[in-house]
């Protein structure tokens, strides 16, 4: 065992201070760290008001959205006339039709007519006295022939009694509104309603092998056109998922990004030129013009959508140009921070044989930086994919308009879950391409 006298203990003190001689950030900075971001998080809940946000959001509103996502309904109205009989009407452009005559509704011998909601476990029967809703394992009575609805025996907790008029919840199945003179009934769907064939098309509602025989070898449809072409054209001009104008903006948000992304790069490259001190040695040049860079990234892009929309009007004109703006300044940040990092010995090499100034860039400087940029470039014009349909939005036109849209209406949710998807896979096909092509482009090998 090796005995360390007290000179040797101070001469190793002296040699290595920052082991035994720490100072009060090296011994306390992490503790400081962990405190400071616990009074961070306090005063965000406080500014905030957490508590209160919390308690008073509606979340049953994520339930009913996510089911819109996911699932249609159809809302049968039963009148009930003065002669006792029952009359059905359907709103107007409903999922099922202009005459519809759906299995799920039953017309009894007594004049009576069932509808089941979700099986036989959750039903309405109505008839010209009463309604009876059969749900959770009971049925509950509603007559109808007095002033007002009067639910007869003890009211369930899925039942809510209004003065005129009785509530019952069927959870995600649906809901039915009983009032003295008509039963309105909402049965909800799994699926997106008539996503091929609207009600109006001649392909409507017939069986997958039937339109197939008929696209394939049977008889015209249309005289004037063949039955592939009527296909098509009902499924391009669905009016109900309308998806012709939306793969058009979708279309167009992406010639949006490209080419907001292409003329702020050509802006850009040759204005980093001169920015880089290291290349163009005049200072206040330098300055003004990563002073102009800064001014078009601190205005966001959806501001500088705001104020070109007011300018030349709603359209992706627009939002290329919002691109384009925000594009330079980034763009013309990155291109010049990354000349001024480059060797000089190649480029002074090249110089070195008398070369001109423009064979000096061309190859002391391009093979270094032309790399790095298009990597750049790609990565923004990824970006910009997704950006391209925020300011859509605010009327810079493309996919994102027809987005806001959709969800103004807080009725079409499942056009708008369609449309989500939609942007998803056109994000992760850019993305996919733009990192393969990156990763081509510098060398490396993708994982």
């Amino acid at each position: 065992m090796t005995v360390i006298d007290a000179n040797r203990m101070h001469e190793i003190e002296t040699r290595y201070p920052e082991y035994f001689h720490r100072s009060f950030r090296q011994r306390f900075g992490g503790l400081m760290i962990l405190i400071t971001t616990l009074l961070y998080s306090l005063y965000a809940v406080w500014f905030f008001d957490l508590p209160k946000l919390f308690a008073e959001a509606h979340w049953e509103r994520v339930g009913i959205y996510l089911s819109q996502w996911v699932s249609y309904d159809v809302q049968p109205e039963f009148r009930i006339e003065g002669d006792g009989s029952i009359d059905i009407r359907y709103p107007r452009f409903s999922p099922l039709g202009d005459n519809p005559h759906p299995d799920w509704l039953v017309n009894n011998p007594d004049g009576s007519i069932t509808v089941s909601i979700s099986g036989t476990s959750r039903s309405v029967t109505v008839s010209k006295s009463e309604t009876i809703v059969t749900a959770h394992g009971v049925s509950v009575p509603v007559e109808v022939s007095s002033g007002a609805p009067k639910v007869v025996g003890p009211v369930p907790g899925w039942m809510t009694v209004y003065d005129d008029n009785v509530l019952a919840d069927l959870g995600f199945a649906g809901n039915v509104s009983i009032s003295v003179d008509r039963v309105k009934i909402r049965k909800r769907f799994i699926g997106w309603a008539n996503f091929i064939f609207d009600t109006q098309s001649s392909f409507f509602d017939k069986p997958v092998g039937e339109v197939v025989s008929l696209i394939v070898s049977g008889p015209r449809t249309k005289p004037d056109q063949s039955n592939l072409s009527l296909a098509f054209d009902d499924i391009w001009n669905n009016s109900e998922w309308q998806h012709g104008d939306v793969w058009t903006k979708l279309f167009q948000t992406i010639v949006m990004a490209f080419l907001g992304t292409l003329l702020g790069a050509l802006t850009a490259f040759p204005l980093a030129f001169m920015a880089a001190r290291n290349i163009t040695p005049n200072r206040l040049l330098n300055q003004v013009l990563k002073r102009f860079f800064d001014f078009l990234r601190s205005v966001d892009m959806l501001i500088w959508a705001l104020f070109l929309t007011r300018a030349f009007g709603p359209g992706p004109l627009a939002g290329s140009g919002a691109i384009f703006l925000t594009e330079t300044g980034s763009l013309g940040k990155l291109y010049s921070e990354g000349l001024e990092n480059i060797d000089n010995k190649p480029r002074e090499g090249v110089r070195s044989t008398g070369a001109s100034n423009i064979l000096v860039h061309r190859y002391g400087i391009m093979p270094q930086i032309v790399p790095v940029f298009v990597s750049q470039t790609l990565y923004q014009w990824e970006s910009n994919v997704r950006g391209a349909t925020i300011i859509g939005a605010v009327g810079a036109g493309g996919i994102g308009l027809k987005l806001w849209e959709a969800m103004r209406t807080n009725a079409n949710w499942e056009n708008v879950a369609y449309m989500v998807i939609l942007i998803l896979i056109v994000v992760f096909l850019f993305d996919a391409a733009s990192n393969a092509l990156r990763h081509r482009l510098m060398g490396t090998k993708t994982h």
